[in-house]
């Protein structure tokens, strides 16, 4: 036998083994994962933004998800099995936005079903795909089908993850996410609206606020990766507001040098969520969409324009900024949408508690801007021609009816630990003590939940019926009421 060839075989097979093993710890050290899944954002008749975050990890860990560098491309088609399939350009994931891939759609067909899917990996020799993800695109203007989507605010990781309410009890399934999310996910939804309150960037389990970069990110990763919330945002499009405890903290607004500050929390904002084109930095974050024939939608910035809370209210304070209200009214003019829904971080109507100063409901907040808008409503008869307003920030259900009648409705807080009963009309600690605003509805007991708007045609061509629904957390339904346009003001 020859020894030396042995030899040789054996130096050979060992450094084989070594290489193999050297090979899979780097597979290893270098695997890629999504934990938070995909979401899609800002749905038009012609285009998405698309999104997902490249992960160390593929869950949460210490209370974080650490993020990757890595490449990802967006594969989309209207085909299911991705047969003539587009592909949209690689991107790298970098910690400078968070490992975070976004990318716009463009080009789409109105009122059409697409799939998309994430390539994704170390590199574009190593990757992998993810699963299918699905959106509609907007009707436009045209467009005659049914439509329903839910609105929500309010949802706080900190009290759902740290305190049971007693009448609920532990929640076997807590780890998977709100129990609001299993009730959409029963539902047939065409997109889902957060409308502030997205997360609490002042309230966690743990004792230090979030105040710096790290923190904020943080704060967005420990939501998102809940199971619930990467099932949900699979199939189901959305759309963003930010309010106080998503932009700074509790009742913000731009001034002080308090932390986080002002930019930092405009910026985390756009960056986290599918709100605003990633290669525009001047898109503005209050927009409106045509959503069909019966249905127009507008979602306003409530935090970026605002003049200091604490300004004595009049003619010059303003909460919306005289750009955005020019944009409000010249938009909301030229509509003939059947359903005209102001979609509001904050209230309007309420009644809210008494002792704040950072809405339009509030007399030492925004009062006299709020007064003067509903007043120019009026003047239009918007409020006869389908004009409703819908609010999160609240942490209770109503239905009110100003005294001028434009109506409002609150979607309450999303999570159940989050809720309270609210402020009626008459209430001294209220913001109408003197009973002037119609309650229709409010909660009689505390209760997560949200509001399930449904649009469709109504007899005739000129008409159209909305449903408005007030469910808690668990899918019972707690009110509901039908608004019929009629075909001609009287």
């Amino acid at each position: 036998m020859n020894t030396t060839r042995l030899s040789n075989q054996f130096v050979i097979c060992a450094a084989l083994v070594l290489w193999c093993a050297a090979s899979a710890a780097l597979s290893y050290a270098e695997e890629i994962y999504r934990a938070q899944g995909e979401m899609t954002g800002e749905v038009t008749s012609n285009s998405a933004i698309v999104q997902t975050r490249l992960t160390s990890v593929d869950r949460n860990v210490d209370g974080d998800v650490p993020g990757a560098v890595g490449v990802a491309r967006f594969e989309y088609g209207v085909d299911r099995r991705f047969r003539s399939s587009q592909m949209t350009p690689w991107q790298s994931s970098r910690a400078a936005t968070d490992y975070i891939v976004k990318t716009v759609l463009k080009g789409l067909q109105p009122g059409a079903r697409y799939y998309y899917r994430v390539h994704y990996g170390p590199s574009r020799e190593q990757t992998q795909v993810g699963p299918v993800c699905t959106f509609q695109t907007l009707q436009g203007a045209e467009g005659t089908d049914a439509v329903s989507f839910v609105v929500v605010t309010g949802m706080m990781y900190g009290y759902f993850h740290g305190l049971d309410r007693e009448e609920k009890g532990p929640r076997a399934d807590r780890a998977d996410g709100y129990p609001a999310l299993k009730t959409m996910l029963d539902m047939e939804l065409d997109f889902f609206v957060g409308t502030g309150d997205n997360v609490y960037y002042d309230t966690q389990p743990r004792s230090a606020f979030a105040t710096t970069l790290p923190q904020l990110r943080r704060k967005w990763h420990e939501q998102f990766v809940q199971s619930r919330f990467v099932e949900l945002y699979r199939k189901v499009p959305t759309y963003w507001e930010k309010d106080d405890h998503d932009h700074r903290y509790n009742d913000c607004d731009t001034a002080g040098n308090r932390a986080p500050s002002n930019e930092l929390g405009i910026a985390t904002f756009r960056e986290q969520v599918p709100v605003v084109d990633p290669t525009d930095p001047q898109a503005k974050t209050y927009r409106t969409y045509r959503v069909n024939r019966d249905l127009q939608i507008w979602l306003v910035e409530g935090r970026d324009y605002r003049s200091p809370n604490k300004m004595p209210d009049g003619p010059e304070k303003t909460l919306w900024g005289a750009e955005q209200l020019g944009w409000l009214k010249r938009t909301l003019l030229a509509s003939d949408a059947t359903f005209k829904l102001l979609i509001s971080p904050t209230p309007l109507v309420g009644p809210d508690d008494a002792y704040k100063i950072d809405n339009h409901t509030n007399p030492k907040g925004f009062r006299h801007e709020g007064r003067e808008f509903f007043k120019w409503i009026v003047q239009h008869r918007l409020h006869e021609q389908g004009f409703y307003t819908v609010c999160g920030d609240r942490h209770w259900q109503y239905h009110s009816r100003d005294p001028l009648g434009v109506e409002e409705f609150s979607s309450g807080a999303l999570v159940d630990e989050n809720s309270r009963l609210g402020r009626k009309p008459g209430d001294p600690k209220s913001t109408d003590p003197n009973a002037e605003v119609v309650q229709l509805y409010t909660q009689s007991q505390k209760s997560g939940g949200f509001l399930r708007i449904t649009v469709r045609p109504g007899t005739e061509a000129e008409t159209g019926v909305a449903r408005f629904t007030f469910v808690d957390d668990l899918g019972k339904v707690l009110y509901e009421t039908e608004k019929v346009r009629p075909a001609k003001l009287p």
